[in-house]
């Protein structure tokens, strides 16, 4: 089950989130904008916080558009900050084409991000890949317009045959499942979604049936916030047995970060900046 995180006070929840990576190699988080919001309008230190991103939120012109962009930012640096035992304004968060996150200098810790409604998700691995999708409970996905487009024929066979409500159900989950899958690879709305699909046990399958290859790869789905929204993760085991400990200390390389402090101190036009 995802973790939730109400708030961003540093405390026990936040070492249950380090606890959980530790012990299981990802976490999922979960919170909401409304519970972050208020940390965020009164942070102090939100412009160094947010980075290169403080741009883009002071451009962004609707009012809940731009607090879910800077509370999911909020979420996304304390929960990697939480298991790299870092300060969070010491993260730098970029983009790669298409938009997916990551973390600069921390290549061994794979981050995704999902938001709807009022709902925001965080997950980060360090085995791997990993992908995170959510979509509210009541979103309506007609079988009809959609499921043919989405489904692969063996998934479509005996969704035909159940009750518009039964159907609903099942095409979230499905679609819930490839978005988190595509966005773990880098694909976006790319890779079609009738070229893969999952089984009733959350298993990858072909587009016949058939098991797919690849056993490194584990999937789920989560009711979270009383029910009102599906979580699914898509999360990759390289199986190469990355290092438990992912401070930032040992994860950076000293000569790099030895520049870095050291760049920072002799910067002109100001006093010396904090070092890492």
């Amino acid at each position: 089950m995802p973790l939730h995180m109400p708030g961003s006070a540093p405390g026990r929840p936040w070492e249950a989130v380090r606890a959980r990576l530790e012990r299981e190699g990802h976490v999922v988080v979960t919170a909401t904008w409304g519970e972050w919001l208020s940390a965020a309008l009164t942070a102090p230190a939100l412009r160094p916080l947010l980075g290169r991103d403080w741009q883009r939120y002071r451009r962004t012109e609707n009012a809940v558009a731009r607090y879910r962009f800077v509370t999911s930012r909020m979420l996304v640096k304390h929960t990697a900050a939480a298991v790299l035992d870092s300060d969070p304004a010491a993260l730098e968060l970029a983009y790669r084409i298409g938009g997916r996150p990551f973390l600069r200098g921390f290549d061994q810790l794979d981050v995704s991000l999902s938001h709807t409604g009022d709902l925001l998700v965080v997950a980060v691995s360090r085995t791997g890949r990993i992908g995170v999708d959510a979509e509210p409970v009541d979103r309506e996905i007609p079988f009809g317009v959609l499921g043919r487009r989405m489904c692969t024929p063996a998934e479509a066979a005996p969704l035909a045959g159940l009750t518009p409500e039964r159907q609903a159900r099942v095409l979230l989950r499905l679609w819930t499942l490839k978005e988190a899958y595509t966005k773990a690879l880098g694909q976006g709305m790319r890779l079609g979604f009738t070229e893969f699909g999952f089984g009733d046990d959350g298993a990858p399958a072909t587009a016949d049936g058939s098991p797919a290859p690849g056993g490194d790869w584990t999937f789920s789905t989560h009711p979270v916030l009383d029910g009102r929204y599906l979580v699914s993760t898509a999360c990759q085991d390289t199986g190469l047995d990355p290092a438990r400990d992912l401070t930032a200390r040992t994860m950076l390389d000293p000569q790099f970060t030895g520049a870095v402090r050291t760049a920072r101190h002799l910067e002109p036009g100001g006093p010396p900046r904090r070092a890492l």
